[in-house]
């Protein structure tokens, strides 16, 4: 599945506030080196190297297109923040820390790893104690953006071209499940959930969001011609349930987060 990175940056402020978040509750010292697991376009990363001002900061993805889009940020760093950010192309669920690895950073990005519950538990077993990881997920599948997708997805004019192309019963965990792996790997946790009220605008915004990232599955599996016919459909069943107000469009965004430093 190929990934768009300037459809997956549009809504910048809405996208972007959930890191911001989960990164204030981080209360790491002069980590060594920082990871961004699923580090997308990168432009979340770099701010990685403000925060923590003497560690490496490497991102992890595994779309080639992402990891361009993150390489072109460079000439915009300074020449320190530069020197100690790196982009890497690589499958988070083969990725495992190192020694040095003090600060882990995973945002939007698990959902996508299938069993990603127990590559977690064998993460934090493998940090050293006092490291940190750091995780945000979302928690809008059971949301009409959402369903509706699933339920058109499933319909008898679709199902035959995207039947098992969603996942969404197993894509994440509830924050207490979290929780309790994070304990369970001798860690002190925290963990909780928000929903963003956001006001969207624009010619169907909540299209236009998913077009980002949750229909990027529906798109690869279609042709073009098929993906601009789903498009119609989906868009109307969206202007119902998020109809078009005077300010906008309300689009509640739930997300899950949780923190965990390593004490044993």
């Amino acid at each position: 599945m190929k990934w768009d990175p300037s459809k997956y940056v549009e809504f910048g402020n809405h996208r972007d506030r959930p890191f911001h978040d989960l990164v204030a509750r981080i209360r790491a010292h002069d980590p060594r080196k920082v990871i961004d697991l699923g580090c997308g376009p990168g432009n979340l990363t770099a701010t990685l190297t403000d925060r923590w001002p003497e560690a490496l900061v490497v991102g992890v993805d595994s779309s080639e297109e992402m990891l361009h889009k993150a390489g072109s940020l460079r000439p915009h760093l300074s020449e320190q923040q530069s020197s100690r950010l790196t982009f890497e192309r690589g499958d988070i669920a083969e990725w495992a820390p190192t020694a040095d690895t003090d600060v882990v950073v995973t945002n939007a990005a698990l959902q996508w790893v299938p069993r990603h519950q127990e590559m977690l538990a064998g993460w934090l077993r493998a940090l050293s104690p006092g490291a940190w990881f750091a995780m945000q997920v979302p928690g809008n599948f059971k949301s009409p953006s959402h369903t509706l997708m699933r339920q058109l997805a499933e319909s008898p004019a679709w199902s035959a071209r995207l039947g098992g192309v969603l996942r969404h019963d197993d894509a994440v965990g509830s924050p207490a499940e979290y929780l309790g792996i994070m304990l369970d790997a001798g860690c002190a946790a925290d963990a909780w959930e928000t929903t963003y009220q956001q006001v969207l605008h624009g010619k169907d915004p909540v299209l236009e969001w998913v077009r980002g990232t949750g229909l990027r599955p529906i798109l690869a599996a279609l042709t073009p011609a098929e993906a601009a016919d789903f498009e119609g459909e989906y868009a109307a069943l969206l202007r119902e349930a998020y109809p078009s107000m005077p300010h906008g469009t309300v689009f509640p965004f739930r997300r899950i987060f949780a923190v965990a430093q390593k004490t044993q």
